[in-house]
């Protein structure tokens, strides 16, 4: 890395000048810092659960002693307990997994959707107006209120907070890729595959999408993060993963109740 640091500008390749940019924020490299420890502890948990076929899930994060119930941190639990004599932090580590997992999966949907949604408004100036007016609907509600309104009508359950995310954050990738669609289907390139007889399906998938995907890495960087809370918020008000799975914005539902108390 210091010889790609220490090459003319002309000579380093892409990667190598991302990197290097990258590196110069400080905050950018902590907040990777705790991305890559996070994804770390994800992946530990799952790894443990298929060694010990779950049985060091059923016996120590889920398992409820009521004997050590709100017992405060100490050296055998660092977190301490909580209502229900679970160690906190154990909970806290298997929790990460179904938050990455729900904030990955409902972006990936949101910009699946939002993809064909917005480049077919943009390619097509007769769907433009229609489908446009439908997101603008979207984006008037709050995407948590959204969000509660669709697993609300859904039921509670894992997929059903994911499919209800994705929805909410559709329409904010709808219109980034419209707009950029609308700058690329322009260009010369579009008009020779034009020329030569390539069809609408073609062009689209072959041509624009790959041109447009830019700003849906930026967005999707972003709205992991909004993901995220938004399955907390879920959980937090009864709507997410059910108890006893260990959940983020469940834990913390379950434990307002004693932090005066504890």
């Amino acid at each position: 890395m210091k010889k790609a640091q220490n090459m003319p500008y002309q000579s380093r390749t892409l990667g190598a000048e991302a990197w290097y940019r990258f590196k110069k924020n400080k905050l950018a490299l902590g907040a990777l810092a705790i991305f890559i420890l996070l994804a770390l502890m994800a992946i530990t948990t799952i790894i443990i659960d298929l060694v010990t076929n779950n049985s060091f899930y059923d016996k120590y994060v889920i398992s409820q002693d009521l004997l050590q119930r709100l017992q405060p941190p100490s050296k055998e639990h660092i977190l301490g307990m909580d209502e229900f004599g679970r160690d906190i932090l154990l909970r806290i580590i298997w929790g990460t997994r179904y938050s990455l997992f729900m904030g990955a999966f409902a972006v990936l949907g949101a910009s699946v959707l939002g993809g064909i949604i917005g480049a077919v408004a943009g390619y097509y100036n007769m769907m433009d107006t229609l489908l446009m007016r439908i997101m603008d609907v979207f984006l008037a509600i709050p995407t948590t209120l959204l969000a509660v309104a669709i697993v609300a009508a859904m039921g509670p359950s894992l997929v059903n907070v994911v499919l209800a995310i994705a929805i909410s954050q559709t329409p904010t990738f709808a219109r980034v890729i419209r707009a950029q669609v609308l700058t690329i289907k322009d260009q010369e390139y579009i008009e020779a595959a034009t020329c030569i007889g390539a069809s609408d399906r073609r062009i689209i998938l072959r041509h624009i999408i790959p041109n447009c995907m830019a700003p849906i890495i930026v967005q999707a960087t972003l709205g992991v993060a909004g993901a995220i809370l938004s399955a907390a918020s879920l959980s937090f008000l009864g709507l997410g993963i059910q108890p006893p799975t260990p959940e983020w914005g469940s834990m913390l539902s379950s434990a307002r109740q004693f932090i005066r108390q504890y």
